[in-house]
């Protein structure tokens, strides 16, 4: 019976630890993510608005399919771009971020993985340790961003795609990332990178007429890389946000359930308390019983 409540204070202890860690990491993860989140509601509406003002531009622009990374050709060679984190206990964000490649390979891109044309770019350790281990083509060029989270190490990457789109060692480029909606809220999407989408006018609508300063050409070469980066860095800062509010909220359910496991740890280690007190009373009364004869 001593070895019982022995094990059980033990393992009281055990919990009582791991509950101190748990709201140690949920506090620093909200710490952490009212910078991360302040720096994507800042950023949101002003690269939503270029990338809105590119598919303008790129959609109303006469020719647009000679320029180069508008240019839509027939898809043999795909590139994803897939931010995940470089830490884990962050609940399923990893694994859905991964979940969510996968099955956009399977759906858009079977043919092209079974011919090895896809590739993927990490960008965050946890996926590129998740899809290297699953067999597909990975690169681990920019996967350490987040140790050094700037938009010239973003602007780098994103560089190092356009170049790729242009010299044709890729149709298409995708990114994979969480759109960060609040703490407990991630929407997981895959959205085009390159070639820049245009966008479908409705039927009977007014098409945009520009006056471009200095000349079309001009303007576009000079904007179209700016707006990428901006895109990539967008979806790199969502990402970050993203990590820290489902580390917290992680680390919240993690605390509560250590209370809930606390309960009843301490309910058995009373009962087993209890049953030790009535054993030792009962050998002490079968004792005196016995010596009075």
């Amino acid at each position: 019976m001593a070895g019982q409540l022995k094990e059980v204070r033990n393992r009281i202890k055990s919990v009582q630890s791991t509950q101190q860690i748990t709201k140690a990491m949920k506090m620093v993860s909200a710490a952490k993510l009212r910078r991360a989140q302040d720096a994507i509601i800042q950023m949101r509406p002003y690269a939503q608005k270029l990338q809105e003002m590119l598919s303008n531009i790129i959609s109303n622009v006469e020719g647009g399919a000679s320029i180069k990374l508008a240019e839509v050709r027939n898809i043999e060679k795909v590139l994803f771009i897939v931010i995940t984190s470089d830490r884990g206990l962050c609940g399923a964000y990893n694994s859905n971020v991964v979940k969510l490649t996968k099955a956009t390979i399977a759906e858009k891109y079977e043919s092209q993985f079974q011919k090895g044309n896809v590739a993927i770019w990490n960008i965050g350790k946890k996926g590129w340790e998740s899809l290297t281990k699953s067999g597909f083509k990975t690169s681990d060029a920019h996967k350490d961003i987040f140790l050094n989270l700037t938009f010239e190490n973003v602007q780098k990457a994103a560089q190092d795609a356009i170049t790729a789109f242009e010299n044709k060692e890729f149709d298409a480029i995708e990114i994979v990332y969480s759109n960060f909606k609040n703490a407990a809220t991630q929407a997981f999407v895959a959205e085009p990178f390159l070639p820049i989408p245009k966008i479908v006018a409705k039927p009977g609508a007014k098409k945009s007429d520009f006056i471009f300063e200095p000349n079309q050409d001009e303007l576009i070469a000079e904007l179209m890389p700016k707006i990428l980066n901006t895109q990539l860095y967008k979806a790199v800062l969502d990402g970050n946000a993203s990590e820290h509010g489902a580390r917290m909220t992680a680390m919240d359910k993690a605390s509560e359930n250590a209370n809930e496991l606390l309960k009843s740890l301490k309910i058995s280690y009373n009962r087993a308390r209890q049953a030790a007190i009535t054993t030792e009373l009962t050998e002490i009364v079968s004792g005196a019983a016995a010596l009075n004869g």
